[in-house]
């Protein structure tokens, strides 16, 4: 199931995506989507919403240097442990949503990366659980000062300044995560291509590693890595991740202020 958050009317609420000859519609749900939910019956066409950030997490928690073709064109070595910050809850912005170019940075870069939506609160979880603990999945844009994170020692404005953290278009609740295409495209010409079988350390591994720490609750996001080819976005691009099995997570880079 296709999970969307919305809005309509100055009101928010989660959606259930259907496909009809006319077009997608949404089905609002009753309540939230995290624990037992049912349908409306009430529909919306898509066409006809402005779609928010799917889950608003309370924390996204991101995964570096998870592909070796990535660490390698940066001229990264695979680190022998996951390398893990945080993205703050005022970078996340939605599909069709605007990118701001940071007034501190002269190189912008994108990065596709596969989200996962924690569905559940969770600790110390044991490998054979993980699939428990996870709502779905999205599409997600770890947007980069490329020259900020090489001259600072901590990523925290290099990858947490407003608006570097794009997320859906919607979360995906029935998919195998194993081994899915995914891809940037900027202006119509792609840029990364790659799957997410060439992961380093699996859902699983990150899932594991990260809960020893802390506790995820539910609708935050993990950021699982970027396949190699990431690039410079412009003021006036247009950056596109989709991922096989979800969609496509659209934005436009403008001037900050």
């Amino acid at each position: 199931m296709r999970i969307a958050r919305f809005s309509i009317d100055g009101n928010v609420a989660f959606g259930a995506v259907e496909d009809t000859p006319q077009g997608p519609v949404l089905d609002i749900i009753k309540g939230i989507p995290y624990a037992d939910f049912e349908l409306s019956g009430t529909k919306v066409p898509l066409s006809k919403v402005r779609l928010l950030p799917p889950v608003l997490p309370n924390k996204v928690v991101a995964i570096g240097r998870n592909y070796a073709e990535h660490a390698k064109e940066l001229g990264n070595e695979v680190p022998e442990v996951p390398v893990a910050f945080f993205k703050p809850t005022t970078s996340v912005i939605g599909s069709g949503d605007a990118i701001e170019y940071p007034s501190f940075s002269e190189e912008l870069h994108h990065e596709a990366e596969l989200a996962v939506v924690i569905g559940r609160m969770c600790r110390e979880v044991p490998r054979e659980r993980v699939k428990d603990v996870i709502f779905g999945y999205t599409c997600a844009n770890d947007v980069t000062a490329r020259d900020v994170q090489q001259r600072e020692k901590q990523w925290a404005r290099a990858k947490g300044f407003d608006t570097s953290c794009p997320l859906g278009p919607w979360v995906e609740t029935d998919l195998d995560p194993t081994d899915l295409t995914i891809q940037a495209t900027v202006n119509g010409e792609q840029r990364q291509l790659g799957r997410t079988s060439d992961m380093i350390r699996s859902i699983e591994d990150l899932v594991v590693h990260i809960t020893e720490a802390m506790t995820l609750l539910p609708g935050d996001v993990i950021l699982t890595g970027t396949p190699a080819g990431v690039g410079p976005l412009n003021v006036g691009d247009e950056v596109a991740v989709t991922i096989e099995g979800i969609g496509t997570l659209t934005n436009k880079v403008v001037k900050r202020g």
